[in-house]
């Protein structure tokens, strides 16, 4: 009997229950890594349990009922309080945590943004045969890299408050936009009235309209090998299909321009505050920091990424009368991001977590406000701690699994 099992097993059988337990490797690891799990499991709910009932022995609470309590908080004006509406004595502590991931994500979102931008142009400078961009992209690499961050967070906050204007005085950051003095920029604000909603809807269909003729145009172009002027196209479509609702709908968006008061005391002189949009002085230096720094080591991601490229590749298309600038956009970079992609998620995660560093200027990002004001008001220390750590947590995960969908799209399949 026991033959004929072992000669069915040879002959492709599965084993099943406890002889799939013991002799096929794929069901061990599963049966292990399940024991872990609830192993893991259990030591957290135990932990849990016993931090619980120790702090109740202290006479401590140990809950997240403090989320409705009234929050006297005064937090610097930034664009995540224009988001969530805070005002101190009017919100919760709910609304503080809320305005404190806002304020995190904007600035880790637009940091993102511009080091992504500025780090890809250096890495290009780096190999350039200009020897002044050579040499300032160099240079710039090699001094931002090696000073450490927070030292360059107080030095952009130094130069601010030295170089803008008094604060009831004025000086134009970008001519005829931004006024800028040492207690932040001020610019336009854009004031939305009733109808404005059919201008959004024309700008959603004319993203899809462009999406869907730039589908077409990469098909015709691999059919027929005929180029369309897509960006030309879609530049027109996302601009003029808004641009004609809006004059339609009888312009229903105005611009509120920031009023600086002339007349009066003294004391009484500066910008009118809540009129025109306004940038925090910590935001701007915090900012300009963050994707500094991180776009420094961005260039260097680059320029390994382009120089992994086989050398081949680039005297290719020279030799089918490529430009430069063509060839790079079509032919290198597009090999060259197998390589610059993996590297490059470490520094958009490096970038959100060290804009924690926004505490030493009095930003009121997450760690700032939350895990510091709020905690000391509030002294659920291990409660608090916990939500900041799984905050930071959701933020790395949902950006990796966004960078690994990209990496997954850019990278070749060879054939």
């Amino acid at each position: 009997m026991s033959s004929a099992s072992d000669s069915d097993i040879e002959q492709g059988g599965e084993r099943t229950g406890l002889a799939a337990l013991v002799f096929d490797a794929k069901a061990r690891s599963l049966f292990f890594q399940a024991v872990l799990a609830i192993l893991i499991i259990v030591a957290i709910a135990i932990a849990v349990r016993n931090a619980g009932a120790n702090l109740a022995e202290q006479g401590r609470e140990f809950g997240f009922d403090f989320f409705d309590r009234p929050s006297d908080i005064q937090i610097l004006t930034t664009f995540g309080t224009w988001l969530i509406g805070y005002e101190a004595g009017e919100n919760t502590i709910w609304d503080v945590f809320l305005l404190s991931i806002a304020n995190t994500l904007i600035l880790a979102v637009a940091g993102v943004i511009f080091a992504t931008l500025w780090g890809f142009l250096l890495g290009i400078f780096r190999l350039s045969n200009n020897f002044v961009l050579n040499s300032f992209a160099t240079i710039y690499v090699e001094l931002l890299r090696n000073v450490p961050l927070l030292l360059q967070i107080f030095f952009w906050t130094a130069v601010l408050r030295l170089v803008a204007p008094g604060p009831r005085d004025s000086g134009w950051l970008v001519p005829g936009v931004l006024q800028i003095n040492s207690k932040g920029i001020y610019g336009p604000y854009p004031v939305v009235e009733d109808g404005f909603g059919y201008t959004m809807v024309a700008f959603l269909i004319a993203c899809v309209v462009a999406f869907v003729f730039a589908r077409w145009a990469k098909r015709r172009q691999e059919q027929t090998g005929q180029q369309s002027p897509v960006v030309l196209i879609n530049t027109g479509i996302l601009i003029g299909l808004p641009l004609l609702v809006y004059l339609l709908s009888g312009r229903p968006l105005t611009i509120e321009w920031p009023n600086f008061v002339t007349e009066g005391p003294i004391l009484r002189r500066g910008f009118e505050r809540g009129v025109g949009s306004y940038i925090a002085p910590e935001f701007f230096a915090l900012f300009v920091a963050l994707f500094s720094y991180t776009a420094a080591f961005i260039a260097e991601i680059v320029r390994a990424g382009i120089q992994a490229v086989p050398k081949g590749q680039s005297e290719a298309a020279g030799a089918l009368g490529l430009p430069g600038s063509l060839a790079m956009r079509k032919v290198i970079l597009p090999q060259a991001f197998r390589v610059i992609v993996p590297p490059l998620t470490s520094q958009f995660l490096n970038l959100t977590k060290n804009s924690s560093l926004a505490a030493a200027i009095g930003y009121p990002e997450l760690v700032a406000v939350f895990a510091g004001t709020t905690l000391n008001q509030v002294g659920r220390a291990i409660e608090i701690i916990a939500i900041v750590i799984l905050v930071y947590l959701v933020i790395s995960l949902l950006t990796s699994a966004f960078m690994n969908w990209f990496n997954n799209r850019v990278k070749l399949v060879e054939r």
